[in-house]
């Protein structure tokens, strides 16, 4: 089973959640798909195995080929490609903007002159390695990259479908998020008892019934703010399948790098609960 932990906002514990659930399975790999600033290496400590580039295929133009006639630019949905045609007696040019680019082919696929094609643009790189029996892997995106979503694809083509995998997702509610939990079987949204927390959890919410992935809440800093956020999950009718106190010991034990299931052993069996409530609801799913 793939269960991805996603939130609508940053801060929430989503990480914190991810790493506990796995640290209190058997047979998980996780995968880290907050690639620009992932951090559950920090707490899981995995050794490292193998580093392996990540690329994305933009298109290179032969001038000696191309009639600038445009239609590169024409198929291109991300406006990536500029076309320039000859005029005055000035030769025409093709301008390419890699940060735009997302790799379709399209521009290569459907050039007259087969003038273009794609050269490999390194993005980030992909890390794998294990803590133990747990498979890890994570993405590290370039600084000064603008687009995430290739290299998440990519940190998600080493899903082991034989462990639990566990995804820990990038916050928000925009393309990034979306590429990470698609194609989970289950997504844990993890929130807040605060009117930031309510306003993100509803667009969270809005993006997974779209994607027709089961769902759940976990609250986290359960005892501060307000009940808001309880009353709407109880109206959406969305089970709340874990709630964490605002605790100094958890927020001590985060500071130092230390999952909460390593100082306090009594919350492994908090998250196998966690785990098991997430098959039982998936389970009664209909086909």
């Amino acid at each position: 089973m793939i269960i991805s932990i996603a939130s609508g906002k940053g801060g929430t514990g989503k990480t914190t959640v991810a790493v506990n659930l796995a640290l209190s399975l058997k047979n998980v790999q996780v995968l880290d798909c907050d690639v620009e600033e992932p951090n559950a290496h920090l707490f899981l400590k995995p050794r490292i195995k193998d580093e392996v580039k990540a690329f994305i295929p933009v298109p290179e133009v032969d001038e000696t080929k191309c009639t600038h006639c445009g239609r590169c630019r024409d198929v291109c949905a991300y406006h990536a490609i500029a076309v320039l045609p000859a005029a005055d007696g000035k030769k025409g040019s093709v301008l390419i903007f890699p940060h735009l680019c997302h790799g379709c082919g399209a521009c290569s696929l459907l050039c007259p002159q087969k003038a273009i094609k794609e050269i490999n643009k390194d993005i980030g790189v992909i890390e794998v390695g294990d803590k133990g029996n747990m498979q890890f892997g994570h993405g590290r995106l370039n600084i000064g990259e603008a687009m995430s979503p290739p290299l998440i694809r990519q940190v998600k083509s080493y899903i082991n479908p034989t462990r639990t995998v566990i995804i820990d997702a990038p916050p928000g509610t925009s393309c990034p998020v979306i590429t990470a939990v698609k194609g989970s079987d289950f997504c844990v949204l993890v929130t807040e008892p605060t009117p930031f927390g309510l306003n993100d959890l509803v667009l969270a919410v809005e993006v997974l019934r779209k994607l027709q992935i089961p769902f759940g809440v976990v609250i986290n800093r359960s005892d501060i703010g307000d009940g808001k956020v309880e009353d709407y999950c109880l109206k959406e009718n969305i089970p709340i399948l874990m709630k964490i106190p605002f605790s100094r010991e958890i927020a001590v034990s985060y500071s130092e790098g230390v999952p909460i299931v390593k100082k306090d052993v009594s919350y492994q069996d908090k998250f196998i609960n966690l785990y098991r409530d997430i098959c039982g609801i998936k389970n009664k799913q209909p086909l």
